[in-house]
């Protein structure tokens, strides 16, 4: 596996993690619809919590939510709306973003809820 697709898979474990101790309920991982994928699908109360990692060695170029376009966001929102279809759920849906930095052996985690809305 190349370095960059590690750093990815480790910083995807590292989020999920954080959100299992705060108490979320993981529903799928890398669920993928068409051309687009969402990383984490969480149930916390009554709430879908689709949930974006994005991370980064640096923040020189900037924060790593910084890097989520538009063009993302339309297919996050589309592989929500087909999860639900295809589920019995009746949930809520909060869309989040978890943005890692690593900064020699720590990972610096911030957990931004309700980064965005489904009509953006």
């Amino acid at each position: 596996m190349a370095q960059h697709n590690l750093f990815g898979v480790i910083a995807e474990e590292k989020a999920l993690k954080y959100l299992l101790g705060k108490g979320y309920c993981l529903l799928e991982k890398n669920y993928r619809y068409g051309h687009a994928e969402v990383d984490l699908l969480m149930q916390k109360n009554q709430y879908l919590i689709c949930v974006e990692v994005k991370a980064r060695s640096t923040d020189f170029f900037g924060s790593p939510e910084s890097f989520i376009t538009s063009k993302k966001i339309k297919l996050l929102v589309n592989v929500v709306d087909h999860y639900l279809e295809n589920s019995e759920l009746d949930l809520e849906v909060r869309f989040d973003i978890i943005a890692i930095i690593k900064k020699g052996e720590n990972w610096i985690i911030k957990h931004i809820k309700n980064a965005f809305y489904a009509w953006q």
